[in-house]
């Protein structure tokens, strides 16, 4: 019998996504750090801001940005990786969460960095923007499409807001493999503690992100696992829960900053295993 991922991972438990990044987001950002991703770790003693730095420019160089460019950041967090875009590259960047306290601190973010002329935030769905089709030259979801269990639809909405030829990029949490049954009763126990600290989430194989992709209209440029490059991170979000407890503490109570330290330790425990990281690069169909 094989195993039945989505029924898995979706139960009615299980806390909604955006309430719980509406609470989470202030704490989070002691911890992670204010790009709010994974980092990239060129050699393991790099420093966790330098690594997630890493992370965005090795995302956008799979972009091929030019300047003048229409990019929209499906699942922006607070702002930083956008305001890297216009920054950098010249991009002008629409930033959309379900959080409305992410898209409140990325507009503030935008705002002291004198780039609101360049960069917005809107409150909108991933999987349904309401967005004019064919109006942006790339689609910027970074660790954002682990939260949202239809990929098929957003897979589908990137490649209606596309213009031909235009660029999906896409990195996230990936399974490595398919779990085994008798893994189940642990496994689901790691992610009640998962789901407290990040929200829902359903986590996808990289073929299976091919295969949608391929299925909305994108052809495939390249697929990346970067499991072993980004393993680091969880050392450093676990210091953080030490160096920055107090802060954490008064936001949160000190009972999520124990489930935010067993969460790192599931990650570190699973990775290189089960769990893992990949990027997908993907163009428009004409």
């Amino acid at each position: 019998m094989a195993f039945d991922k989505e029924r898995f991972f979706m139960t009615d438990a299980r806390p909604d996504s955006a309430s719980h990044y509406d609470r989470w987001t202030d704490a989070w950002r002691h911890m992670l750090g204010d790009d709010f991703h994974v980092g990239y770790f060129a050699h393991p003693d790099l420093p966790l801001e330098i690594a997630t730095k890493r992370m965005t420019r090795l995302l956008a160089e799979n972009a091929a940005l030019q300047p003048g460019m229409n990019v929209l950041d499906v699942g922006c967090g607070t702002g930083s990786p956008a305001l890297h875009l216009a920054q950098e590259h010249n991009c002008r960047v629409l930033g959309i969460s379900t959080s409305e306290v992410c898209v409140e601190r990325a507009t503030a973010l935008a705002a002291r960095a004198n780039m609101s002329h360049q960069v917005r935030f809107e409150v909108r769905d991933g999987v349904d923007t309401g967005l004019d089709a064919g109006s942006f030259d790339c689609v910027w979801a970074m660790e954002s499409s682990h939260l949202m269990p239809r990929k098929d639809l957003l897979l589908t909405e990137c490649s209606r807001v596309l213009r031909p030829g235009g660029r999906l990029v896409l990195c996230d949490f990936m399974l490595l493999r398919q779990m085994r049954f008798q893994e189940v009763p642990a496994v689901r126990k790691e992610i009640l503690v998962l789901d407290k600290v990040f929200g829902k989430a359903v986590v996808w194989e990289l073929p299976e992100y091919v295969r949608s992709a391929k299925e909305a209209g994108f052809r495939v440029l390249s697929e990346l696992d970067i499991t072993r490059e980004t393993l680091p991170t969880f050392d450093r979000w676990r210091a953080n829960s030490y160096t920055r407890a107090s802060v954490f503490v008064e936001l949160l109570g000190s009972e999520a900053l124990e489930q935010f330290r067993a969460a790192c330790d599931i990650f570190s425990r699973s990775w290189l295993d089960r769990l893992g990281y990949g990027v997908l690069v993907a163009e428009r169909a004409s």
